[in-house]
């Protein structure tokens, strides 16, 4: 498989989602509270599905199972990665994310929670909860018991093209007014530690998962310094965010025309912002903002060329 694999994403409705996934991408989005669009995923809960191509209607999962060379052979049972973009029209829950031991205990071997953030867009002043100020276990527990939120979430300003990493253990939540693409792993499991107090249609409040939640959050909470590298090539601006366990993430900008290879056992693509080709082979691609595709194994050397904004990851 020497082509790109374009996806179809899988969008969901949230009680805090919104309509930019449509105003910023021109997805067909079915409601005006979808929250996250699923760009590559290949978890049970949403699947994304090739567009077109030998592969067309396969999802990424059937393929992880049957013709697994185009990964690489990576090592895993599961496709270890999943791409979303999420609109925050309002406050999403503050949560924590259980790590792969915690998860596969607890979760019926699902994959813990480690995830990036990059933001594509927000609001004038826009903010996110990003850890909290208990020093010990205990006084994170009496700080939840007695729901001191303002004492105990730490908040952070926000703007475009911002980025954060969010180990599982880190307590989160992004807020009203923006727009992010997020990589991580291949994972559904979230902790809901307080949602405002806020009802659905039907009047009722979601669930909370206290206990669980004081039980895999990081005390205290650690902020984790990423070492950025950059590099300047023909045609092409490089900004490595992470290179983690789970996950690397990198920014492409795309200011002409850049050769590249692809040396990872695959690749995951997110056109963020522009227009432009991608070439490989004989093959040319047309290619601009909000698609999202994933580069097999033997894919050897490819040309992109145009502008763009690219997030770039793999496992």
């Amino acid at each position: 498989m020497n082509k790109p694999l374009f996806l179809k994403p899988v969008f969901q409705e949230r009680i805090w989602g919104g309509t930019a996934l449509r105003d910023q991408f021109n997805y067909e989005i079915s409601t005006e509270h979808t929250g996250e669009s699923w760009a590559i995923s290949a978890h049970p809960n949403g699947q994304s599905v090739v567009k077109d191509g030998p592969y067309s209607g396969k999802t990424i999962r059937d393929l992880w199972k049957s013709n697994h060379d185009i990964f690489g052979n990576y090592p895993s049972d599961v496709f270890p990665l999943l791409t979303k973009v999420l609109d925050a029209n309002t406050d999403l829950s503050v949560q924590v994310h259980p790590n792969d031991d915690y998860a596969k205990v607890h979760e019926k071997g699902e994959l813990g929670k480690t995830e990036f953030w990059y933001i594509i867009d927000c609001k004038e002043n826009a903010e996110l909860v990003f850890g909290h100020t208990a020093q010990t276990k205990d006084e994170f527990i009496q700080q939840v018991d007695a729901e001191n939120w303002n004492e105990l979430l730490q908040r952070v300003k926000i703007k475009p093209g911002d980025f954060f990493y969010v180990p599982s253990g880190t307590i989160h939540a992004l807020c009203e007014g923006t727009l992010v693409l997020e990589i991580q792993q291949n994972s559904d499991t979230t902790y809901r530690v307080y949602d405002y107090d806020r009802t659905d249609q039907s009047g009722n409040k979601r669930e909370l998962h206290i206990k669980k939640a004081i039980e895999v959050t990081a005390v205290p909470h650690i902020n984790v310094e990423l070492e950025l590298k950059y590099e300047v090539k023909p045609g092409a601006k490089l900004t490595t965010f992470v290179e983690a366990e789970y996950f690397s993430v990198y920014k492409w900008d795309i200011i002409g025309k850049s050769t590249f290879v692809q040396d990872k056992p695959f690749m995951l693509f997110s056109i963020l912002r522009g227009e432009g080709n991608f070439e490989v082979g004989n093959e040319s691609y047309t290619i601009g903002k909000g698609d999202h595709f994933i580069l097999p194994s033997n894919i050897g050397e490819f040309i992109l060329e145009g502008t763009m904004e690219i997030i770039v990851s793999h496992p």
